[in-house]
């Protein structure tokens, strides 16, 4: 008899309701079968709108999944996200209206120590809500399997002077550089040198996005669309390798963070190969390959 796979127990971190690639991420989560979500925690500017939306997606699926709404305002610098405009579109799917407030650190630390070794840290968002609770509870990255982010933007710098600033690391900067100084067994980052490289034009994503539980999120992307002609599957890519790690490849070094050119706060920067380097950074990507197992997962 083969071998069944193995499931993953997963904790998301989310700023569902500005960029579309949010609600494509849960999606995929929730319709993963390998998927065992063990909660839901929302940051950045109305998060109990963004906990609204990712209630939606989880009714639509037929699951119960803890939401927890974190924190609404960065660290230390303003906020650069007060609104999740998708939850215009709330209205057209029922979702909860109610979550328990003031507890996503707790949750998320009291989830993560409940299974030792055992469940992987999905970041898609600013880092503010794990910023906190590594700071709260340090030995939370050590009790982890594993610590996966779309975050950053690593190897511009090596052959140019290009100066961008990935937006979650950028909204809260303070918090990234917390996240990227700690040390879980597994700390891994998918950043913009390879998300980019995934894309679908509007008209392909209307014809494609027709499943059940992808049509609520064509619905969300339809807002997004009034300004945009594509979505970059930034956050699904970082899910997906969580499953099927061929999609892309890493290669470990050492990553910091700016803090003190104001102009470049935020700005991940990758030393490759660095002898004390324990970051795990995306460098190439099979678009082919990520988009068939997307897709796989809904019917």
């Amino acid at each position: 008899m083969a071998e069944q796979p193995t499931t993953e127990k997963i904790l998301l971190d989310t700023d569902i309701g500005s960029d579309i690639d949010d609600a494509v991420c849960l999606a995929y989560l929730l319709a993963q079968p390998r998927c065992e979500l063990l909660g839901i925690t929302t940051v950045t500017g109305e998060p109990v709108k963004r906990a609204m939306l990712a209630s939606a997606l989880c009714q639509v699926a037929g699951k119960e999944v803890p939401i927890y709404p974190g924190a609404a305002d960065p660290l230390l610098v303003p906020q650069k996200q007060p609104e999740a405009p998708q939850a215009r579109a709330l209205k057209n799917w029922p979702h909860a209206t109610r979550f328990p407030q003031g507890e996503a650190v707790e949750f998320l630390r009291h989830t993560i120590r409940a299974h030792p070794g055992q469940v992987t840290l999905l970041t898609i968002g600013p880092l503010t809500n794990i910023a906190l609770l590594f700071a709260v509870d340090p030995e939370i990255p050590s009790l982890l399997k594993g610590l996966v982010m779309m975050c950053g933007v690593f190897t511009e710098h090596l052959s140019t002077r290009a100066t961008r600033v990935e937006w979650n690391a950028r909204v809260d900067p303070h918090a990234t550089a917390m996240v990227y100084r700690a040390r879980p067994p597994i700390h891994r980052s998918v950043g913009l040198d390879v998300t980019t490289r995934v894309t679908m034009a509007a008209p392909a994503v209307r014809a494609r996005f027709r499943t059940p539980l992808l049509r609520p999120v064509l619905d969300f992307a339809e807002v997004w669309f009034q300004q945009r002609e594509q979505i970059t599957f930034h956050d699904p890519l970082a899910a997906a390798t969580l499953f099927d790690p061929e999609i892309c490849g890493f290669e470990r070094g050492r990553v910091t963070v700016e803090l003190q050119d104001e102009a470049l706060l935020g700005q991940t920067r990758w030393e490759p190969g660095a002898d004390d380097g324990y970051h795990e950074v995306a460098l190439r990507v099979d678009a082919d390959r990520f988009f068939a197992h997307y897709f796989s997962v809904f019917h």
